[in-house]
């Protein structure tokens, strides 16, 4: 996955009524922390982030240019949310580095229909996975196999039955000798 640029302005005002003003002047409030740096407060544009985060969730890398001329490759890491006004509160951004590895939770897509007297059971919705910083996958496709029928299931039973009693008997005789 790209890095997907966006810009920043620093954050001087903290605190409960800073964060509205940010707010109301159409800005997330947001952190910048990670690899024993300082924290940075800045604020995004609200709808550039908005469609990020919609387009690619939280899987994707943002390349923050930051008004004062720094820089930072960051990921999300936490979101709060008004859920009454479906906006963003304040973001969380992890600070990362190219060839980095980091665990991060994927969700899995599952993709077309089930098979007629079929049951789906999508118990995972997330999957944690260990990558490239710079490379990480928007989702995860799951991949549906037919179940085996009671017959195979008792047909590979026996085997694997017979494989152990022939394994004792070979360790027996090793004893033995």
């Amino acid at each position: 996955m790209s890095e997907v640029r966006i810009n920043a302005e620093p954050r001087t005002e903290f605190g409960k009524g800073g964060a509205r003003r940010t707010r109301r002047a159409g800005n997330v409030p947001a952190v910048l922390y990670g690899h024993g740096e300082a924290p940075v407060h800045i604020a995004l544009p609200a709808r550039e982030f908005a469609a990020i985060i919609r387009h690619s969730g939280m899987t994707q890398v943002l390349n923050i240019d930051i008004s004062d001329g720094t820089k930072a490759l960051a990921l999300p890491k936490a979101i709060q949310r008004d859920p009454v006004r479906d906006t963003y509160d304040h973001v969380d951004l992890l600070v990362v580095r190219a060839g980095e590895r980091i665990t991060v939770d994927v969700p899995v897509v599952l993709v077309g229909e089930a098979a007629r007297d079929t049951l789906v059971n999508h118990d995972q919705q997330t999957i944690s996975i260990v990558a490239d910083a710079t490379m990480l996958p928007e989702l995860i496709i799951a991949i549906v196999n037919n179940s085996p029928s009671a017959a195979e299931m008792d047909a590979e039973g026996e085997s694997a039955e017979a494989e152990v009693t022939t394994d004792e008997a070979a360790a027996a005789e090793g004893d033995a000798a």
